[in-house]
């Protein structure tokens, strides 16, 4: 019973992360911007519903499958992200900045 209400939670908590992170890339101003979100959505809303369904695997060779896909995305998505970011930096797109909030904060 236990089991099923940690795995439960940390599978809600995964989805209400990867609702956010889908969110944050329709709604967020930039690409760069929009990369952290798609990051959200990879690393943590992944990795919390992973970590819930190893809690309910019934075998251990399904939780060390469940650990192994977990290490390959949270290896993988902030290496993509870098990779894209820096990809974008190198095409000449420049990250939007708020030139009002600029100003204040060199005063």
């Amino acid at each position: 019973m236990t089991l099923e209400i940690v795995s439960s939670v940390l599978v809600i908590a995964g989805a209400l992360f990867a609702v956010i992170g889908g969110v944050g890339i329709l709604r967020l101003p930039d690409f760069f911007c929009r990369i952290h979100g798609a990051g959200i959505t990879d690393t943590l809303g992944a990795g919390l519903i992973l970590t819930g369904l190893m809690f309910l695997s019934p075998h251990w060779i399904v939780t060390v499958k469940l650990v192994a896909i977990l290490v390959f995305l949270w290896l993988t998505s902030p290496t993509a992200a870098h990779a894209l970011a820096n990809a974008a930096l190198e095409t000449g797109l420049r990250p939007h900045v708020d030139e009002t909030e600029e100003a204040t904060s060199s005063s």
